[in-house]
């Protein structure tokens, strides 16, 4: 049985395609102005790199902020739209049987998630309306500090110490980061306060729904090792980061189509 998930986030499309609850074909694309047609074009690549056409896939499941775009409407026609937080649950009870809450940081959004043993979505809390809490912020910052994105975490792991960043608005925290380089404050320091205050933000989200071990970092935030450093601290337990985290929830959404074709 071949099914496929299908993850439209606010800036990246990820894309799983399963056969027999195995992945046979994973893509990433970025959403451009056509949602649609930027769901359609990571869709196909992944049906290219499995070797199928759109006829082999017996079911496919849409998760994310865009899913609506391609749910039922041609030419993906996906079958259901999946909640991000129950796609999140499923995709991580795959990888981590033993996570019990998840966390999912993207580029616009935060989520907590607390699951039980079969993946079923026990709580959630969602942070949508402040960029502190999302991968965004973290390229604003870069951007400040004139710092490649991908460099912002192995940097950070550089400092020794803790600076605390008091502005929890994307704009007045550029305006925090300018005073502390001024203040010759070392890049290493100013890129660890960054990610300290975005665990922060993170961190009273989930405590929310209480904190449960093992506790899982998926979304794309959970490649940068910064981020992953300062959530640990903050939280004080050890995140489990599964290996391609940006496309746990598209995985969720295939496994769920699975299990219901």
């Amino acid at each position: 049985m071949i099914t496929a998930g299908v993850d439209i986030g606010a800036k990246y499309v990820k894309v799983v395609v399963l056969k027999d609850k195995q992945p046979i074909s994973k893509v990433r694309g970025t959403v451009g102005f056509d949602v649609a047609k930027s769901a359609l074009d990571a869709f196909e690549q992944a049906l290219k790199g499995a070797g199928i056409t759109r006829g082999d896939v017996e079911r496919v499941f849409a998760t994310g902020m865009g899913r609506k775009a391609v749910h039922l409407k041609p030419p993906i026609n996906a079958d259901e739209a999946v909640p991000e937080v129950v796609a999140d649950a499923a995709g991580v009870i795959h990888v981590v049987p033993t996570a019990r809450t998840v966390i999912d940081v993207g580029a616009e959004e935060g989520r907590g998630v607390k699951v039980d043993p079969t993946g079923k979505v026990k709580d959630f809390v969602i942070n949508e309306r402040c960029a502190a809490g999302a991968g965004t912020f973290v390229e604003a910052m870069a951007r400040a500090l004139e710092v490649p994105l991908e460099q912002m975490g192995p940097l950070s792991l550089k400092s020794q110490r803790t600076i605390p960043m008091n502005a929890q608005c994307t704009i007045f925290a550029e305006s925090e980061v300018v005073s502390l380089i001024h203040a010759k404050v070392s890049k290493e320091d100013i890129a660890r306060a960054i990610h300290d205050a975005m665990a922060g933000r993170i961190g009273s989200m989930v405590r929310r729904i209480g904190i449960e071990k093992d506790v899982v970092l998926v979304g794309g935030v959970g490649n940068n090792v910064g981020f992953v450093a300062s959530l640990k601290r903050e939280l004080g337990v050890d995140i489990i980061v599964p290996e391609g985290p940006e496309y746990i929830s598209a995985l969720g959404a295939a496994l769920i189509a699975s299990s219901k074709a």
